[in-house]
């Protein structure tokens, strides 16, 4: 059997591993708070824990780390781009994000590769190649704030490669260890994930009252414009989605939060806008819009008319907006791009997950 990652264990999981250890939750607390909290690998001096116990638990568990394989800093902009290579050679990807305010906000990849296969996203068509243990979506955050201690990461973004709802158990574990005030200590309102539209997967999230923020990525309000670009959703009417999300709302408060890629021709219709306020009529709703960024021409970004006719649609229907900044041009930011240079491949679109307001 493979020896547990400690890194992807909460203080709980940790204490019930090795019942022969007698790990308390105290002790177990604190382990997690110096392999998570303090970034470290060894357990020295950890109170109330013995040097044969810690020796022990080093031994039956594993503290391995990432290989970053590729690192890119934009010159335009402060975002960096990571290629992280697993121990069993798989890649993905994670970006480091300014917010408006001196901190950063990570972007985490959920899985190895994407089953979904979205028209504009290259992470899409590099296939799934596995979902991604929990302690391997920590280490992404922990990688950024180990390299960038100028300013505290407040932020992590479940918007990378993969679908999170895909991967439910290992993504909510890592939250936690996230959130966690022995773990990465980052507020649970904090912390996005983000769906393409799940709907079966949305409920339980709903039912089990988790406190992060959930984000369609829904892109089209019409289904035969949304399965152009978005085949999963010939499984998952606009209308089904729309439901779960209202249900989601009257539970969890606050506004719907929907994602929108703009591509022009596609989904700039005003006819989008107006749709999106039937289907959502009496709920607070906030759109976070971005331009698709394509280099290979498939899927082109609205020029400036178009693109304000269709936020003046959003406005006339009294339907929240903020446009998102997609940051690292040069490095190859947007999801999915980088690993299909490292594999030979070429960057098409991915979904930038920036924070930033224009």
């Amino acid at each position: 059997m493979t020896r547990p990652h400690l890194r992807g264990e909460d203080a709980e999981s940790l204490a019930a591993l090795w019942p022969d250890l007698r790990l308390d939750a105290g002790v177990a607390r604190r382990i997690l708070s110096r392999l998570v909290f303090e970034d470290a690998d060894g357990l020295e001096g950890v109170r109330g824990l013995s040097r044969a116990t810690a020796r022990a638990v080093l031994e039956r568990g594993r503290t391995t780390r990432l290989l970053v394989a590729d690192r890119r800093r934009s010159g335009v902009d402060p975002f960096v781009k990571y290629l992280f290579r697993a121990e069993d050679g798989r890649t993905f990807e994670t970006v480091r994000i300014p917010l408006e305010r001196p901190r950063w906000s990570v972007c985490v990849s959920s899985q190895a590769g994407c089953a979904l296969g979205c028209a504009f996203c290259e992470t899409g068509r590099l296939g799934l190649e596995r979902n991604l243990e929990a302690w391997e979506i920590v280490e992404q955050v922990l990688t950024v704030r180990r390299e960038s201690p100028e300013r505290p990461v407040t932020g992590v973004v479940f918007q990378g490669q993969g679908e999170p709802l895909q991967n439910y158990d290992q993504v909510m574990e890592a939250a936690a260890l996230l959130r966690h005030p022995c773990g990465g200590r980052i507020r649970g309102d904090r912390i996005t994930i983000s769906t393409v539209g799940l709907p079966a997967a949305i409920a339980r999230y709903t039912d089990e009252g988790h406190p992060y923020r959930l984000i369609l990525s829904l892109t089209s309000a019409r289904d035969e414009t949304r399965v152009r670009v978005v085949p999963s959703a010939r499984a998952h009417s606009v209308a089904e989605l729309a439901a779960v999300m209202r249900r989601h709302q009257a539970r969890r408060g606050g506004p719907v939060h929907l994602g929108w890629v703009l591509m022009s021709g596609i989904n700039t219709d005003p006819a989008e806008a107006a749709e999106l306020a039937r289907l959502f009529a009496g709920v607070p709703v906030r759109l976070s819009v971005i331009d698709v960024n394509d280099p290979e021409g498939r899927y082109r970004r609205a020029e400036r008319e178009e693109r304000d006719r269709f936020l003046s649609a959003l406005a006339a229907h009294g339907l929240p907006f903020v446009r998102r900044y997609s940051g690292g041009p040069d490095i190859d930011a947007a999801c999915g791009m980088l690993a299909a240079r490292a594999r030979g491949g070429v960057g098409l679109e991915g979904f930038e997950p920036s924070t930033r307001r224009l």
